[in-house]
């Protein structure tokens, strides 16, 4: 899809396109968006101050999206050589700023050590390096990821996962889907508590049903957050092209 094409549709947008031009084009494939309402004491060690959690009636919401970076590119330039494509694994909540909607990511798991140390060091994401693999037959993808976090707890997900019917559709507008998932902007945080925001834009989500069936998960349990072992929400995305604008420190 041309570029064009996707900035020309901006009505799905919760605010306008950010100013500027976007810098870096990624393409995210075999995506599984699995979600768990979670105890809000469990998140709000993660929040940096100025960061609001944000709650669907209530009750705050964690996200973790196994998934496949089939390209990651710099406006310009060809794919770099190394980090154009790699696995990820992001677990993310639902955070505000000013009335601005967004996420945090609380982990992101990746297998490109040279795209863990741009991502941590250019965005200030919490990015770690895991040894991951991901092998797709028949429709069922089988994905894992492993690592060993700072206090020697595995951090692991194994599992199998697949569209669970051959419709895409779009979330709708109003529901907790379409809350957790049509979302164009991330906060992060340095160590020194400094804030930034990363704006991104992409056509609307498109959504299939899913099946998971979870061979072995640790990886909310490295980090202290304690939901039911089932997640209550699941959908895939075969393929998405999204547009990154830089990420910019926000000014107190």
């Amino acid at each position: 899809m041309k570029n064009s094409d996707i900035l020309v549709h901006t009505n799905h947008r919760p605010f306008p396109l950010p100013k500027g031009p976007w810098v870096m084009k990624q393409v995210w494939k075999d995506l599984l968006f699995a979600h768990w309402p979670v105890n809000e004491a469990e998140l709000l060690p993660y929040l940096p101050p100025g960061l609001e959690l944000e709650q669907w009636e209530g009750t705050p919401w964690i996200s973790m999206s196994p998934f496949v970076m089939d390209l990651l590119k710099l406006r310009g330039l060809p794919p770099p050589p190394g980090v154009h494509r790699f696995l990820e694994l992001n677990i993310r909540t639902y955070v505000v700023r000013d009335g601005k909607p967004g996420i945090f990511f609380l982990n992101l798991d990746a297998s490109s050590l040279l795209a863990v140390a741009a991502a941590r060091l250019l965005a200030h994401l919490p990015y770690r390096h895991a040894t991951m693999s991901y092998h797709c037959a028949g429709g069922d993808i089988r994905y894992s990821s492993k690592r060993i976090n700072a206090h020697g707890d595995e951090a692991v997900f194994q599992g199998i996962y697949r569209a669970a019917q051959p419709l895409c559709f779009h979330a709708m507008p109003g529901t907790l889907l379409h809350w957790l998932t049509e979302r164009y902007c991330l906060y992060a945080s340095d160590r020194a508590g400094r804030l930034y925001i990363g704006e991104i834009h992409h056509l609307p989500w498109p959504l299939q049903e899913a099946e998971l069936h979870i061979e072995h998960n640790t990886s909310m349990k490295a980090l202290g957050l304690t939901p039911k072992s089932e997640p209550s929400l699941l959908t895939f995305t075969k393929r998405l092209e999204v547009l990154v604008w830089p990420i910019k420190k926000i000014k107190k």
